[in-house]
């Protein structure tokens, strides 16, 4: 099974989704995409960890190679969380090489329409709010929106959170 859960900055997305992982799951994955370039983000990222810690997660950083790490991890019986394709996406767009994000996105599509076990998916919904002004942010913008439609085309279930409500858009 395959979900994505889309939301806001705040929106409660990823409690909501590590609700849905830990029910469908006792063996369960954590794969972090955010990479600590500040002292915030530092204590973010060991806020996270020492959380995840106290319910049973085993946790997998993978903040470029994301399809290698669900690869490696997805079983059968296991549902892997992936928070969050946004950072990810950040952490490739930086390198200023669309070619190269073209095929790591391909090959992150075909990841996980390969991939044995549950999946779920966080990513911020960042296409309802105004057009950017920069180039780079707006090429986030162009590209976020088209990782989140080419995924919800092939998941089983897509979740949309606002306020902490879930508003289902695709499957039960």
């Amino acid at each position: 099974m395959l979900e994505l859960y889309l939301g806001g900055a705040r929106s409660g997305k990823s409690a909501a989704a590590e609700r849905r992982a830990m029910s469908l799951s006792d063996r369960r994955v954590y794969i972090a995409t955010a990479t600590p370039g500040d002292p915030e983000m530092q204590l973010r990222i060991a806020h996270h960890q020492a959380s995840r810690a106290k319910d049973g997660w085993q946790t997998v950083e993978a903040p470029e190679q994301l399809s290698a790490a669900i690869a490696q991890q997805a079983a059968n019986g296991q549902c892997l969380l992936v928070d969050c394709l946004t950072l990810w996406l950040s952490n490739w767009l930086c390198k200023d090489d669309s070619q190269q994000w073209d095929e790591v996105c391909s090959e992150f599509l075909l990841t996980l329409q390969n991939a044995p076990g549950d999946i779920v998916l966080v990513s911020n919904e960042v296409g309802s709010g105004i057009v950017p002004m920069g180039e780079l942010s707006r090429r986030f913008v162009d590209e976020a929106g088209r990782l989140h439609q080419r995924i919800a085309a092939i998941a089983d279930r897509v979740v949309l959170v606002t306020a902490g409500l879930e508003q289902v858009l695709k499957g039960n």
